[in-house]
């Protein structure tokens, strides 16, 4: 079934750009599949644009890791693998217990309060239901950390993996028995910052992640 696809046009921003993002995002939110083939000409009339602006957009999703180029086929939306998914948060694990260590010595009153709200909408937004509030209040509340830290090049860094990081989580959270784990688990991290416990902190963040990964192995390897 094709999903619509819609571009939001922003004067600001070239159009190569705005397409390269109408697309992610489409790609972010599950309607490109992973596996779909991305055909250039239907992309192109989908969305109201030339060939040109399509082709560039590939070009950059490809080096985010989002397509793939088949020889003799052509772009495709890449396939959340198992070794992908170890390699995203292989790293991820890492950085972030790096993050919730300085964000226990560095985070503010202001911040602290910032992300008792960020966790408080992580909850309204599961007792609503919909999987995308749920996700991007979930990366929010990580973002909160992040910025405690009060290191740039961390957060970029972090920024970086975003995506891959992002279609996980929200496969993730397509579970509603993982939304509730997830805010228990959110909710202890809160504790150990609040207490700026580094060793029991990074235990929460770790516990976190692994428990992301190893529902997430056992979604894909369902699907194979």
């Amino acid at each position: 079934m094709e999903h619509e696809l819609k571009v939001n046009m922003n004067e600001c921003l070239p159009l190569r750009d705005v397409v390269f993002n109408t697309l992610r995002q489409a790609i972010l939110r599950g309607e490109l599949e992973p596996g779909e083939r991305l055909m250039e000409i239907q992309l192109a009339n989908r969305l109201g644009v030339s060939r040109t602006p399509i082709r560039e957009a590939i070009r950059k999703l490809e080096l985010d890791g989002l397509v793939l180029m088949i020889p003799r086929k052509g772009a495709e939306v890449a396939k959340i693998s198992e070794q992908s998914l170890r390699d995203v948060l292989e790293v991820r694990r890492s950085l972030d217990e790096l993050a919730i260590e300085l964000t226990c010595q560095r985070i503010t009153k202001e911040g602290l309060e910032k992300l008792e709200r960020a966790h408080q909408a992580v909850i309204e937004a599961v007792n609503e239901g919909d999987p995308m509030t749920i996700a991007e209040s979930d990366e929010h509340f990580h973002d909160v950390i992040y910025e405690g830290t009060q290191n740039s090049r961390l957060v970029q860094i972090l920024n970086n993996l975003r995506e891959n990081i992002y279609r996980f989580r929200l496969e993730y959270i397509k579970d509603e028995d993982h939304r509730h784990i997830m805010i228990a688990e959110h909710e202890n991290i809160l504790r150990t910052i609040r207490d700026r416990h580094i060793p029991e902190a990074k235990i929460a963040i770790r516990e976190h992640v692994e428990n992301q990964e190893v529902m997430i192995l056992r979604k894909i390897q369902e699907s194979n």
